[in-house]
C-alpha cells in the first residue's frame, strides 16, 4: 500500500519532489519505493527527465486502477474504525494552508477532543466530496466559484513581511526602500486565474502612485523597482521560510503569517500598505458527514479559530456571506 500511494502521488504530481513533501517522506524514500513498485510489476512506470517525469503506457494503466482501489481501501478502513467506536474526521485542503494554519492549531482541538482521530489529505487538487472519502474540505477560491453551501472562514490581505534582523541592515518606511531588496513571490502567481493578486505587480500597480509625465507623454505610467534579486517558490510555507531566515521580503498572505507576526519571527515594515484579495478560505461539508457529532465538533472548533483569525487580521465579512452552521 505504500508503494502504491507513493506511485499515485508521484503520478498527480509528476513531480519526486512535490510527492515527497505530500507524504512527509524525503525524495529518495519516494524514489525507492517507486523503483520497488517497478521492479514488482516489471516494467518502468515513469519517464524520467531532468525536471519533471511523464506516466508510461504502463503507468496510465496502473494508476487507473491504482486511484479507485486506495478510494475503496480508505473508505472501508474509515467504515471498520467507525463500527469499531473510532471517532474520527477526514480533512482535505492544500499543503500549504494545512501546515501553515491548520496543523498548528490542532493541538487544542485534540486536547479537548483525545477520542477524536483526525486525518488530513494535503493535496492542490479539489476532491469531489459527494465520493471522496473526506468529512469536509478547506478551500481557497473567489466568492463566485463556491459551491452551494460554502461557510467563510476569513478574507485575505497581503502585506510585505521581513525578518527583524534583515529590516535592522536595510529599514523600510516607503515603497521606495523596497528597491534594493531581495524580493520574494509565488512562482506561478502570473500564470494561474485569480494568483495574480499575490504578485509584486499587482501590489505595486495598487499602492504606488503615477510617475511625473515626461513632456509630450500622457501621466499615469506606474513605477517600477529594480529589486537586489528575485526569488520565486511555488508554496506559501517555503516564501515564508525564505523570509524568516532573512533571504528577503515576502509578500504574504496576512491570515497565514498572523502567528509569525505576533511572535516577532516576521515584521510587518508597511502596515499602511495592506491590499484587499478577492480570495477567501472556505469550509466546505461533505452532504454525508455533517450529522456526525465529531465532525460537528470539529467544524464548530474551525469557526472558532477563524473568528481568532478574523480578529487579529481585521477581517470584516461580508454581511451576507453565511458564517455559520446551520
Amino acid at each position: 500500500m505504500g508503494h502504491l500511494r507513493a506511485f499515485e502521488a508521484v503520478a498527480r504530481h509528476l513531480n519526486f519532489r512535490a510527492a515527497a513533501e505530500e507524504l512527509s517522506l524525503t525524495q529518495s524514500a519516494v524514489s525507492r519505493q517507486i523503483q520497488s513498485l517497478e521492479d514488482e510489476v516489471g516494467a518502468s512506470l515513469f519517464l524520467r527527465h531532468t525536471r519533471s517525469v511523464d506516466l508510461t503506457s504502463a503507468g496510465a494503466m496502473l494508476l487507473r486502477s491504482a486511484a479507485s482501489a486506495l478510494e475503496r481501501v480508505d473508505g472501508t478502513v474509515r467504515q471498520i474504525r467507525q463500527s469499531a467506536g473510532r471517532k474520527s474526521v477526514a480533512i482535505t485542503t492544500w499543503a500549504s494552508f494545512a501546515s501553515m494554519w491548520l496543523i498548528p492549531r490542532l493541538e487544542a482541538f485534540q486536547r479537548n477532543h483525545p477520542d477524536i482521530d483526525i486525518r488530513i489529505d494535503a493535496t492542490d487538487v479539489a476532491v469531489d466530496l459527494s465520493t471522496a472519502d473526506v468529512d469536509m474540505a478547506l478551500r481557497y477560491a473567489a466568492p463566485q466559484t463556491v459551491a452551494p453551501g460554502a461557510i467563510r472562514l476569513f478574507g485575505e490581505k497581503l502585506t510585505p513581511v521581513a525578518s527583524p534582523w534583515l529590516l535592522q541592515s536595510h529599514p523600510i518606511h516607503r515603497i521606495e526602500d523596497l528597491a534594493g531588496c531581495a524580493l520574494i513571490e509565488a512562482g506561478d502567481a502570473h500564470r494561474t486565474r485569480h494568483l495574480e493578486w499575490l504578485s509584486w505587480q499587482r501590489w505595486l500597480e495598487h499602492f504606488a502612485g503615477p510617475e511625473p509625465a515626461p513632456r509630450g507623454r500622457k501621466a499615469g505610467a506606474k513605477p517600477r523597482l529594480n529589486p537586489q534579486r528575485w526569488l520565486y517558490f511555488n508554496y506559501a510555507q517555503q516564501i515564508v521560510q525564505a523570509a524568516i531566515i532573512g533571504q528577503g521580503v515576502a509578500l504574504a498572505r496576512l491570515p497565514l503569517v498572523a502567528e509569525n507576526l505576533a511572535s516577532g519571527a516576521l515584521v510587518e515594515p508597511l502596515p499602511q500598505a495592506r491590499m484587499d484579495s478577492p480570495l477567501v478560505y472556505w469550509l466546505v461539508m461533505a452532504p454525508r458527514s455533517d450529522h456526525r457529532p465529531e465532525v460537528k465538533a470539529f467544524a464548530d472548533w474551525l469557526l472558532q479559530q477563524a473568528a481568532a483569525t478574523r480578529e487579529a487580521i481585521g477581517d470584516v465579512p461580508d454581511p451576507d456571506t453565511v458564517d455559520q452552521i446551520d
